[in-house]
């Protein structure tokens, strides 16, 4: 008889392992095979095993055809060499740039440059760093000599896209 697989995710493997723990000491003796499948999904937060088969399958996400835009934008070595047309497809590269910027901290408009510089190859870090500032990635003095990166999750799709350009291609 084919067996089923059945995937979990777990989001926190401490207490995952902290719940299956306590429950393993609450048992008199080893559990068996069904008892052991009903103490994971417990510890995975499904009520029992049966809950567990019945939950629907987590699919992975399909990249967008903005992300597909945004990574063609990049070369293999995670460098961008052109500037995207659409608005939407610029503020997701730009999370790229936004990952490259030193958190919690003021940087010079040299500085700026520098770490812009490096990581595009198409000559205008001066419209990158305007760009970061319209989308709300990075924030700059009236006068223009301090640049800060804005603390902030990245959207989904931004981490898939930074995910993307780490890997060797």
């Amino acid at each position: 008889m084919p067996r089923d697989i059945h995937a979990i995710t777990i989001a926190d493997l401490s207490a995952f392992t902290k719940s299956l723990r306590a429950a393993l000491l609450r048992a008199d003796a080893i559990p068996g095979h069904a008892a052991m499948l009903g103490l994971v999904a417990q510890a995975a937060g499904y009520a029992n095993f049966q809950h567990l088969k019945a939950a629907p399958t987590p699919t992975a996400a399909k990249p967008s055809r903005r992300l597909a835009r945004a990574l063609r934008s990049f070369d293999g070595g995670g460098i961008m060499t052109r500037w995207p047309q659409q608005t939407a497809v610029q503020g997701l590269c730009l999370w790229a740039f936004w990952a490259r910027l030193p958190a919690r901290q003021d940087l010079t408009e040299k500085e700026v440059n520098a770490v812009l510089k490096a990581g595009h190859s198409f000559g205008d870090h001066v419209l990158l760093r305007r760009s970061l500032i319209d989308h709300k990635l990075a924030t700059r003095t009236i006068d223009g000599k301090t640049y800060r990166r804005i603390e902030q999750a990245p959207p989904p799709e931004a981490l898939m896209l930074l995910s993307a350009l780490q890997r060797p291609s």
